[in-house]
């Protein structure tokens, strides 16, 4: 088989959690230690730093290994769901894994996939960490695909555990809470491995403490060290100011990044904290930071994350899909100034939209879609529940018909934006 054959047959026989949902999630870790087991434990090779959290793992991993390649560590990235490309998944130094690995891995294990019967995200991180393994990184950045207690990540021993945030998002799975999100978030925390917090937020605090005391794991919350503010978003540069204070000491340092999402200053603050946490076990200065953060789209591939795909008309991508990531979207959209606002939107079948379409503005003009994924939730059903929250628009079969029907429409003054779904944006880029 060759590459595109070899994807391909993975998504016929393993079954895919972007493409089929709660069926393909498994409640235990069983799959991922068999095959961990039989690959010859390839994590224990290879130090990490473990990153979940409900919104904004994605983007605090990619400025961390960003960081410690800038520092010139090997680094391994492992993050979930890919854009454009398998591949993304699993980068060393911010090179995607050569396509004849992934064919050769699958046609030397097969047989073993087969009786294990794993999920195509448990297979993608034995892949991952066997790959890791035979390249001798120095250190990989592990991002959690969901939850944490039972992430098929979670076989890990860190030198370091991460959790940015808790909102609400996949409830049927993780629970209706946000207590009962942090308490499976808080199942990476590991004896004895410190721990950061990226948001102390008042539901949740307490539960990390707790699970960090009985573990002897320390515990430490970013935005209590570190406060990150943004300066205003110039689309015409592509880059984002950002002004960081050291609360304990005040000292402040100026910071530039091609991440313009007013969401990426917690993120920041976040990230700056993990380096500080790595800075006493590898050779980190905060210049490493300062070029890790400015460099991460070039040196890791990050994409998505308020990407700007034109100027005029402004065209702005995200890949924020729950409650609160939509929330600071929105609110960053209704921010700028434009003439008319141009909404490409499109969800997955199972997302609950009661509490997250009153949230857009009515005055927008919308373009109701699906991805090509099939969750994808029907965009007729999308517009009926949207036209209940007074949103307007029509209906398009795919998400290039709707970008270009959103183009033709729109004025050189005015902003359109892509997203609602990881997978809207997917099939826009």
């Amino acid at each position: 088989m060759n590459y595109t054959e070899t994807i391909d047959f993975l998504y016929s026989r393993l079954p895919v959690y972007h493409r089929i949902g709660k069926a393909a999630y498994k409640s235990d870790l069983g799959n991922s230690l068999a095959l961990d087991r039989y690959f010859g434990f390839p994590h224990r090779r290879f130090n990490s730093v473990h990153i979940a959290g409900t919104n904004g793992k994605g983007s605090v991993s990619h400025i961390v290994a960003s960081v410690l390649q800038e520092a010139g560590y090997r680094t391994g990235l492992y993050t979930s769901p890919h854009l454009k490309d398998y591949r993304e998944r699993i980068r060393i130094s911010g090179e995607m894994i050569p396509e004849d690995k992934i064919v050769s891995f699958v046609e030397k294990n097969w047989k073993v996939i087969e009786l294990v019967g794993p999920s195509f995200f448990e297979m993608s991180v034995a892949m991952a960490f066997d790959y890791f393994s035979r390249e001798n990184i120095d250190i990989a950045v592990i991002e959690t695909g969901l939850g944490g207690r039972l992430d098929s990540t979670n076989i890990i021993s860190p030198v370091l555990s991460v959790i940015t945030n808790i909102g609400h998002d996949h409830m049927d799975l993780l629970g209706n809470t946000l207590e009962e999100i942090a308490g499976e978030k808080a199942g990476i925390i590991k004896q004895g491995i410190p721990v950061v917090i990226g948001e102390s937020q008042e539901k949740t605090k307490a539960i990390f403490i707790s699970r960090g005391a009985s573990l002897s794991s320390p515990v430490v919350f970013a935005d209590e060290d570190y406060l990150c503010t943004a300066a205003e978003f110039e689309p015409e540069t592509g880059i984002r100011n950002f002004c960081l204070r050291d609360l304990r000491t005040d000292m402040k340092y100026d910071l530039s990044s091609p991440l313009g999402g007013d969401y990426q200053e917690s993120n920041i603050q976040t990230a700056i904290k993990i380096f500080e946490m790595l800075s006493g076990r590898y050779n980190l200065n905060f210049g490493h930071f300062k070029d890790g953060l400015r460099n991460v789209v070039r040196n890791t591939g990050l994409a998505g994350r308020w990407q700007v795909l034109g100027k005029r008309p402004l065209v702005i991508c995200d890949t924020g899909h729950n409650k609160d990531g939509l929330q600071h979207v929105i609110t960053q959209l209704k921010s700028l100034k434009a003439k008319n606002l141009h909404m490409v939107i499109g969800f997955v079948n199972d997302k609950d939209l009661s509490s997250i379409l009153p949230m857009f503005p009515v005055k927008a003009k919308y373009y109701f879609t699906r991805s090509s994924v099939p969750r994808a939730l029907d965009p007729e059903l999308l517009r009926r529940q949207a036209l209940s929250c007074g949103l307007k628009g029509k209906v398009y079969s795919n998400v290039g018909a709707a970008i270009a029907s959103a183009t033709g429409n729109a004025s050189p003054e005015d902003l359109i934006f892509i997203g609602g779904s990881t997978f809207v944006v997917a099939d826009a880029l």
